[in-house]
């Protein structure tokens, strides 16, 4: 159990009393990465604080894929048939269509994968993190504090002790054996702890919107491609999730041309959206993703270690961020869950963590930027009708590409 100590007076930068708590692991973070990490760790009677800066999980336009990877770990769990309990839809295909053809230029179809999961469930992220913080509590080693809004590392000798949050009416200090930074990718701890990383540059940023679904409509993903624009439509039971891709660095021009514009474009790509784009009344309807890749050269330092998007920023190609930052929290449990019970946990296990995981980072990484390069570079700057790259027909491409989307390079079990 976390122990507590109240009202005691730390060497910080602060001169006011802190609320000092003592644990054994402290995760920063309460997305897909830092609950799994949680529940995982607190299943084997292991002391763990997570921490979340919001007050509650949910946010809009969200990653809302459960790759069939990530059900496998459900099931290890024995949580996949309570997970499938929630109302979700299943995407079994990814087509996309280009305006100068009838058929699908290329797509993925998931029918085809040997595993009792062959689809990516669509399930609102918030439900999905409020149902694995519902079954981490039923274990006593679990702590959730929410509106822990961190804001420095605790630093002794060279060793990340903790952290210090500011929340619940003042200062807070957290003590730890280990301390994760799961905080996404625009991650607090990264900062703090002066992690150096590996930037690409994708070529594209993306407004997310919902419009109405017509029952009688395509299941699943839906691309097209049309001249210069893209649009992507996420099948979600009586809407569609719209992603909008636009060149890096045009949505300014986009704003100054007027929601008019936006219409008229979506609806010459979809016309069959004609009849629903008057319903995008105000741009308070749309948010921006600014799409980022990058890496960090290390994940962790003495007593601190980071996973998912805050090791390793990933493109929305492929919807694969939640599967890698999962699989990231499943071996980091795999490493340090020994080392913690015994109270023997060294920098070599960190590092292990990162040796698992970077290689299939680095495949994945690669792959999103080889499909930005080649079809939404392309297709973005093309003011004729788009052809996609020849290598997309391989038939040997039929069940690689599905299956990478899947389960990644090397997926991750649950060590029992």
């Amino acid at each position: 159990m976390v122990s507590n100590k109240t009202s005691e007076t730390t060497s910080s930068s602060h001169s006011q009393p802190l609320d000092v708590q003592q644990t054994t692991c402290c995760i920063v973070g309460g997305g897909p990465a830092g609950v799994i990490l949680a529940l995982l760790l607190a299943r084997q009677d292991i002391p763990v604080m997570l921490l979340e800066s919001h007050k509650d999980f949910d946010r809009d336009f969200r990653g809302d894929t459960i790759h069939p990877s990530v059900m496998e770990i459900m099931e290890e769990l024995g949580l996949a048939d309570r997970l499938h309990q929630l109302p979700h839809s299943k995407m079994r295909k990814i087509t996309v269509q280009t305006n100068n053809q009838q058929s699908a230029a290329f797509g993925a179809d998931f029918t085809r994968l040997k595993t009792r999961y062959p689809y990516i469930m669509m399930l609102p992220q918030v439900k999905f993190l409020e149902f694995i913080i519902e079954e981490a509590k039923r274990y006593p080693s679990f702590q959730l504090v929410l509106g822990a809004n961190v804001q420095e590392l605790i630093e002794e000798d060279g060793v990340i002790r903790g952290v210090r949050y500011r929340g619940h009416g003042g200062w807070h200090e957290i003590r730890a054996a280990l301390t994760v930074g799961a905080d996404g990718r625009h991650s607090r701890l990264r900062q703090l702890a002066g992690f150096e990383a590996i930037e690409t540059s994708p070529p594209m940023d993306v407004l997310w919107f919902r419009l109405p679904r017509k029952s009688d409509e395509a299941e699943g993903l839906n691309g097209r491609i049309g001249k210069g624009h893209i649009v992507a439509m996420l099948d979600r039971c009586d809407t569609w999730q719209i992603a909008y891709v636009i060149p890096k660095g045009g949505y300014q021009k986009l704003r100054a041309e007027g929601l008019e514009a936006l219409r008229q474009s979506v609806a010459e790509v979809v016309p069959e959206l004609s009849d629903r784009v008057h319903q995008l009344e105000d741009w308070s309807q749309i948010a921006f993703l600014s799409v980022e890749s990058s890496r960090l050269k290390r994940w962790y330092r003495p007593g601190l270690l980071l996973i998912g998007d805050a090791a390793h920023v990933m493109s929305p190609v492929g919807g694969v961020g939640i599967n890698y930052a999962i699989q990231d929290a499943v071996v980091a449990a795999n490493i340090i869950t020994e080392p913690l019970k015994k109270n023997h946990l060294h920098l070599w296990d960190l590092a292990q963590v990162q040796r698992q995981r970077e290689l299939p980072t680095r495949i994945i990484q690669g792959f999103q930027s080889l499909m930005q390069q080649q079809i939404l570079v392309r297709a973005l700057n093309s003011e004729v009708a788009f052809n996609p790259p020849f290598f997309l027909r391989l038939p040997i491409l039929r069940d690689v590409i599905p299956r990478l989307i899947a389960f990644g390079v090397s997926p991750a079990h649950v060590k029992t």
